[in-house]
């Protein structure tokens, strides 16, 4: 079965750019599993660190919040649980999710998300309520940390957008504050697993990223991932002051597979680090609700010759960010399971579905 994890010295050290070298660079910049700039071959991965990002006292605001969230009785966190119907705003519990496609190993995280759209127009509610250390915080440490963010990201999309070939502002326009989107900033608490014979067991199943982008802020180890055209586990190994940086499924799709999203999932961290808590910080960036997720071929003859290369993959979806999202949120949901159908149901762009 695909999925063996490679030891932590296989690992090598790979370049990281700043946010201002990536803005301003023009020469190919070569990452373990991306290559910012360059053609097709150069474009296949889908994440790499990221430094001088600037969200360093956003990010650890976000992490006080998440902590005195996560520290509610679970009857206070479960009144504002997300619920089974693919919304992905509020409180998830530890074991609401599956992690592969028997139904059986459930996930062992808990995090609370906080929408981007009730971020930004607080105190008005867009699409929920929150907790009330979430609540409290909104406007000083979420609703900063997702200004920063949405820098970060949109930066990266305009390069996207450049390296890609696209008309000036197309990926931008696509992920315009004028529309509600999935877009959303998350606080994740995993316990400490120091049993050994759980070291290569899943905390949070194996899966590609639904939006376009996710800043994602670590602090221990246990973030695994399998780049395309491998069936292996990489250890990310965090970096201080750094962020990783991902390709989603929604880049995946415009760019007609040129960007691909890596299959990631987490494990109890390595060595001593599994005996502590592990906390971890993402923003994801998502198209509005109402864009249809298909190829943008007709804005870039490098997406279309893309798309015209490889016949086999599906680049029309027929599906909105909205349905996308709510599908893949709603099926990996426990409660939902009818078979193994209901974890295919819940996949995205994976170059391996089944993979744990």
């Amino acid at each position: 079965m695909p999925g063996t994890t490679l030891p932590l010295s296989r690992l090598t050290s790979v370049p990281t750019p700043s946010l201002s070298s990536i803005s301003t660079s023009l020469k190919p910049v070569t990452y373990r599993s991306l290559t910012v700039f360059g053609r097709r071959q150069h474009l296949s991965g889908s994440g790499s660190n990221l430094k001088n990002h600037g969200t360093d006292q956003e990010v650890s605001a976000m992490f006080d919040m998440g902590a005195e969230t996560m520290a509610l009785p679970l009857e206070e966190k479960m009144k504002f649980e997300q619920g089974d119907g693919g919304r992905s705003f509020g409180y998830k519990k530890a074991g609401a999710n599956a992690v592969d496609a028997t139904g059986i190993l459930l996930d062992a995280i808990e995090f609370i998300n906080v929408s981007k759209d009730d971020a930004l127009a607080f105190p008005n509610v867009v699409h929920r309520t929150y907790p009330a250390p979430t609540t409290a915080a909104i406007p000083t440490a979420v609703a900063p940390f997702i200004r920063k963010s949405l820098e970060v990201n949109n930066t990266i999309l305009r390069i996207f957008n450049d390296r890609l070939g696209l008309p000036d502002g197309t990926l931008e326009r696509l992920h315009s504050d004028n529309e509600y989107s999935g877009s959303e900033s998350r606080v994740i608490k995993a316990p400490p697993m120091p049993e050994k014979n759980l070291a290569d067991k899943a905390t949070l199943g194996a899966h590609t990223d639904f939006g376009s982008l996710s800043f994602l802020h670590n602090r221990l180890g246990g973030l695994q991932v399998m780049p395309p055209d491998h069936t292996e586990w990489f250890y990310v190994k965090p970096l201080p002051g750094h962020a990783i940086c991902n390709v989603g499924d929604a880049l995946s799709v415009f760019s007609g597979g040129i960007l691909q999203s890596n299959i990631h999932r987490v494990v109890p961290p390595p060595g001593a680090q599994a005996e502590h808590e592990r906390w971890s910080l993402v923003f994801f960036t998502r198209p509005g609700n109402s864009t249809i997720l298909r190829a943008l071929t007709e804005g870039s003859p490098l997406i279309a010759d893309a798309v015209r290369k490889h016949p086999e993959r599906n680049f029309e979806t027929n599906s909105t960010a909205e349905e996308w999202f709510a599908r893949r949120v709603k099926y990996q949901r426990i409660n939902n399971r009818q078979g193994p159908e209901t974890w295919a149901a819940s996949r995205g762009t994976e170059h391996t579905p089944t993979v744990a």
